[in-house]
């Protein structure tokens, strides 16, 4: 019985990018290595495939956090609701509309800028 069919396709690209097949390397220090291996063995994985969570995760929940923009978002509304106030200004239901409106576009950005700072 042959191991091998004589008549074995070659690879698609499709099918090489399936597989795992393109390495990443990165270098580390000794201590650096030391904690990367000490980590991922204490969560019962393989270096290799620890640091191929965590980058395609990092790919992957690089957009901004949800949680990030409502807390940014009630700052916004209540930084411009609440001068108004307490200068004695009242505010009109379109207004506020509006400021909604406004505070839904803006916190997305300021997220944005936040994170995009907080990586260099």
């Amino acid at each position: 019985m042959a191991l091998l069919n004589a008549e074995t396709a070659p690879v698609s690209d499709a099918e090489r990018a399936a597989n795992r097949v393109y390495p990443v390397t990165v270098k580390l220090t000794q201590e650096e290595h030391r904690e990367v291996t000490e980590h991922s063995e204490a969560l019962g994985q393989a270096r290799s495939e620890w640091m191929r969570d965590v980058i395609l995760r990092e790919l992957r929940n690089s957009s901004n956090d949800p949680l990030l923009e409502e807390v940014v978002g009630i700052r916004l509304l209540l930084i411009n609701v609440l001068r108004p106030l307490a200068n004695g200004q009242q505010m009109p239901p379109d207004a506020f509309d509006n400021l909604l409106e406004h505070i839904g576009v803006r916190k997305v950005e300021i997220v944005q800028k936040m994170i995009s700072t907080q990586r260099r």
